[in-house]
Parts: structure tokens; sequence; C-alpha cells
């Protein structure tokens, strides 16, 4: 979805592409756009580059910010027309400059980060030109930061593509300019136009056959995401969904788990510290719970449904990962058949909340490793269980 470009150094070939996706990022995109031009120059300086601010028509004057940055590395904006946000927009327009450009490497960064350094692009750019197609991030984050991750996208990549991708939706990464034209290539469903896109790439990386490996990078420090969990649930789990519906006879016969190859630092910087209201949470879990119960009775299996409807109507909200686990695979099974995806997905908040509220007091006064261990643990369960999803979608 392409409006306007703006490429005032006329920029036709780049060999390195760093691409910063945004929506109302005026306050932030300074920063990054600063850090790639410098790690472009330091480390690349004898290559073409060019920095890609792929924007969605932000109101905020982002296009202003991003063009007045001083940096010895070209600069193109490139916008979506007003009223189309959507990250999975900025995304497939940056694929396109990448092909037109000619790039054999495209950097994506989050346009909010604070953290990132100059490292970061050779971390990300020496993987992809020593052969690699996809690059995802390894970093070091608050233990309830990135709950869709931790609970959903991570045990799903693990569990059923067998790959052990810690960050599949981490927002930074590298790509090929192979990988690139096989992503626009696929067919590209309204929620990968949004937040569902950091999803739908790593998936059909891995099912693709691509070559995958991860890169170390430090901390993640960045904006809150909680304000973005309502719609970003919803387009997040409605794609990795899809994707694992349509790609099960490439899925069904994995089984050893495949650990990628790793660049970058091996030592993490501390993480993010990170504001939790349990309460808020609990609120959350047990009004989605409320509005979706006619819809969790009859796609849930009897006993799970039993054994929830206890914990939330007047009970303590401890949903136990084999209680999750079944609960995924169940809607994933419901799914494939139901009319209206968009209120399935829906249905399933009220328990992610839950898992996410039982994950919280399960490991509050554990250190970061020790939480680490439990979400790997709740990774190794959604492989060792596959087999129940696989009888489902053959029934």
């Amino acid at each position: 979805m392409f409006e306007r470009e703006v490429n005032k150094s006329n920029v036709t070939q780049a060999d390195i592409v760093v691409g910063l996706a945004s929506y109302n990022e005026a306050d932030s995109i300074d920063y990054p756009t600063q850090q790639a031009s410098l790690g472009l120059n330091k480390y690349y300086g004898d290559r073409t580059s060019c920095i890609v601010n792929c924007d969605n028509h932000s109101p905020d004057d982002t296009e202003a910010v991003f063009l007045a940055t001083e940096t010895k590395t070209p600069k193109i904006y490139i916008t979506t027309p007003p009223d189309t946000p959507g990250k999975g927009y900025n995304f497939e327009n940056m694929f396109r400059k990448v092909l037109e450009l000619d790039a054999e490497v495209l950097v994506c960064l989050d346009a909010d980060l604070l953290s990132v350094t100059p490292e970061w692009v050779k971390y990300f750019t020496d993987p992809i030109l020593a052969g690699y197609d996809m690059v995802n991030p390894i970093y070091s984050r608050h233990k309830y930061d990135g709950t869709i991750t931790n609970s959903i996208c991570y045990p799903l990549v693990y569990g059923l593509f067998c790959r052990n991708v810690r960050q599949p939706i981490g927002g930074d990464f590298a790509i090929s300019r192979r990988f690139a034209e096989h992503l626009i290539q696929q067919p590209w469903h309204r929620t990968t136009e949004e937040y569902g896109v950091d999803i739908f790439m790593t998936m059909n990386a891995i099912l693709g056959d691509f070559n995958i490996c991860e890169t170390g990078l430090g901390a993640k420090v960045h904006k809150p995401s909680a304000p973005k969990l309502g719609p970003m649930f919803i387009q997040v789990v409605s794609t990795a969904f899809l994707t694992v519906v349509r790609h099960y006879d490439k899925w069904k016969n994995l089984d050893a788990i495949d650990q990628p190859a790793l660049y970058g630092l091996r030592q993490l910087d501390p993480p993010q510290d990170l504001d939790v209201d349990r309460s808020a949470i609990e609120t959350q879990a047990r009004d989605s719970f409320t509005a979706s119960q006619a819809l969790l009775e009859k796609e849930l299996s009897p006993s799970l449904y039993k054994e929830l409807t206890s914990m939330y109507c007047g009970g303590t909200i401890d949903i136990a990962a084999e209680q999750w686990v079944t609960a995924v695979f169940d809607m994933i099974a419901a799914f494939r058949d139901a009319d209206d995806k968009t209120a399935l997905v829906e249905s399933l908040k009220g328990l992610y909340f839950g898992r996410a509220l039982s994950f919280m007091n399960q490991t509050w006064e554990m250190s970061s490793e020790q939480a680490e261990e439990v979400i790997v643990e709740g990774a190794e369960l959604f492989h060792a269980q596959r087999g129940y999803l696989i009888k489902k979608l053959e029934a």
C-alpha cells in the first residue's frame, strides 16, 4: 500500500538497507536513524547503503523528524495513504523497495528503540552476508515483557515447527533479498498487514526452508507495548493460527528441535524495568472470560472448560501450563472451521490474560533466568503435546 516517496538523494541502488517501520514516532525515530547511519558507515563504508522509513502517514510529523535527522547515509521516506495504519503495510513497502534497490541485506529496526547501537547493524548484517536468509534477535527482556511471544508465539514455533527461535516477533530482524522476494509472493491475510507480520515472516522462513539464525543484541529498551495489546493480540494470534492451519502438512511430521546458530553478543545486558499491575490483568482476564463464555464452552474440551469455569467464576485464576497447551490447541482446531475467526481469537483473550497472571504469580519472586526456564519448559510442553493437536486436526 504505497502513496508517496521522498528520495532527496535520488538513491537508485543500495547493497544494505536499514528499514524503520513507524506510526507516530516523531519523538523517537531520530535516535535509531542516527545509530543506523553510524553503524553503516563504521562497518560497511565500502558498500552502498541507505535508510528507509516506511511510515503509516503519521499525523505527528514523523516524516519531518526523520528527514531532518542528520546522517551521512542517504535516507528515503515512504508512506501509505492516510488512514491505512498497519505494520505489515510498512514491511511490504520495505520489501518492495529492497528489491527495487537490488539490495543484498535488509536490517529492520523498531522506530522507538532506545537501546540500539551501531553494532546492531553489524550483528544483523554479517549473518546475511554469510549466507543466512533471516536473522532473529536475542536480547534480554523483562520477564513480563513480550507476553504474546512467551505464551503463544515462541511455544508454537518451538512446539509445532520444531525450531527454537526465542524471539519470533521481536520487531528487529534482518533478511536476505531472496527471502524478501519470497515473502512478497505469499498470500497476505488482513492481519498480516498489521501486527501479524512478524510471526508471518518467522513462520514462512521455517516453512520455506530458508536459513535462519539468531544474533545477540544486549537489552531491548523501547516504549511499553501494553496500550497496543488489544489489537496486537488479535492480529498476531490470527496470523499465527492461520499459518499453522494452512501449512499443517508441512509441519505435522517434524519432530527434532533445531537450534539456530548464534551470532552477535553472548553476554546480554540487564533487562528493561517494567511496571506490572496484576490486579488490572486479573480484571481483564475475568471480564474477557465472561464476555466469551458461551463460545469457550462450545470450543474447549469439556473437562478443561469445567476447570476454567471454577477458576473464573469465584475461584482463583491459576492456569497450569498443561491447561494452557490444551486451550491453545483446542482453539487452533476450532479456528480452522470457524465462520467468525476474529470472534474465536477474541474469546481466547481472557485465557491469555489468565495464563499471563498465573505465570506472574508463579515467578514473582524468581530471577529473570529462573523465569526464563519456566517459559522454555512451557514451549517444551507444546512440543510434547503436539500429537493432541494433530489428532484434532485429522479428526
